[in-house]
């Protein structure tokens, strides 16, 4: 009815023609300069990995990327300068511009000069291995009254000095040979689970504790191996052990698992350390009736000593007369 009405009408007609067409022409260029602007500012992440560094750098440029190496590793079974991980993963949509991390593999390993820690404290020693990029291989525990103090430090066979100067591949470790008094050669087990490897280490080694055999679950590999975190460790957290006790770690990319183990850890922590003051209690108590008991026999032997001195004095009186 109103098509009708514009039409009897040419000038109303054409008008409503051409604010039809406008709008249309403003919506598409609309819909055209959003798809353009998207294009322009939005990219997708190309896939790194194994790619060399030079061709990702220059793949990235193309994308309006930036590439960052943000770590290394020293993988042999992969070349030299390639791409090993990347962040954002390939295939994720980015704005220009953006900044993708990525780990490489080194051509060698990093060699570091190995510091010398003899006459340290254990925990001395360990820190500035750490610092220089190292660890400990092995602690080897000996007789002597410095207990916890590095006697010698050996590296690859060698016993180092003052004046040694060695270099050792990044992450090799090193013997030290630690003094410690028989008296004094235990100590508390520190909890590995929930650590990454290399904190679970550095808490073990800390207590004079070796480190045995390192498990990984399935599906851990040289790449995500930094992620993973100990679910289980072979001598209890807070149990009492032999300095130099080796204790294996096991190691998962399960959340659940590592958080279920760190519960059941906790609560047997706690039992053990209720187990300790017990005992400890009970020493205290046996010391202390000993302690009585001595006292006990030593008033008694007072006691006959004097009856037995006074006895002799009256002998001796008697005879006088």
């Amino acid at each position: 009815m109103w098509i009708a009405r514009l039409k009897a009408s040419p000038i109303a007609y054409h008008v409503v023609l051409i604010a039809l067409a406008l709008v249309g022409i403003i919506v598409a260029s609309s819909i055209f300069m959003s798809l353009i602007t998207r294009h322009g500012t939005h990219r997708t992440v190309p896939d790194f990995m194994g790619v060399k560094i030079s061709d990702a750098e220059r793949i990235a440029k193309d994308e309006r990327l930036e590439i960052i190496i943000n770590d290394s590793l020293f993988v042999p079974a992969y070349e030299g300068g390639v791409v090993l991980d990347q962040l954002p993963k390939g295939g994720a949509e980015v704005k220009a511009g953006r900044k993708v991390y990525v780990t490489i593999n080194s051509f060698r390993e990093k060699m570091v000069a190995v510091p010398y820690v003899a006459g340290r404290s254990l925990r001395q020693a360990k820190n500035m291995l750490e610092v220089a990029g190292l660890g400990i291989e092995k602690l080897i525990y000996e007789e002597d009254i410095a207990t916890n103090y590095v006697l010698a430090e050996i590296v690859e066979g060698r016993e180092m000095t003052r004046e040694s100067k060695v270099e050792i591949e990044m992450g090799s470790g090193v013997v030290l040979k630690v003094g410690v008094e028989p008296e004094r050669n235990t100590t508390i087990v520190p909890k590995a689970i929930g650590q990454s490897l290399q904190a679970a280490k550095s808490r073990l080694w800390e207590q004079g504790l070796n480190i045995g055999k390192v498990n990984f679950d399935e599906g851990i590999n040289l790449l995500n191996q930094k992620d993973a975190r100990v679910y289980r460790q072979s001598v209890s957290h807070n149990a009492t052990t032999a300095l130099g006790t080796a204790v294996d770690l096991w190691l998962t990319l399960d959340d659940k698992a590592v958080e279920k183990s760190s519960q059941a850890s906790d609560k047997q922590a706690r039992e053990l350390e209720e187990q300790r003051l017990e005992a400890e209690e009970a020493l205290r108590d046996s010391l202390e009736q000993a302690e009585s008991a001595q006292r006990q026999d030593l008033m008694k032997a007072l006691q006959e000593s004097s009856a037995q001195s006074a006895n002799v004095t009256e002998t001796d009186e008697d005879e006088f007369f």
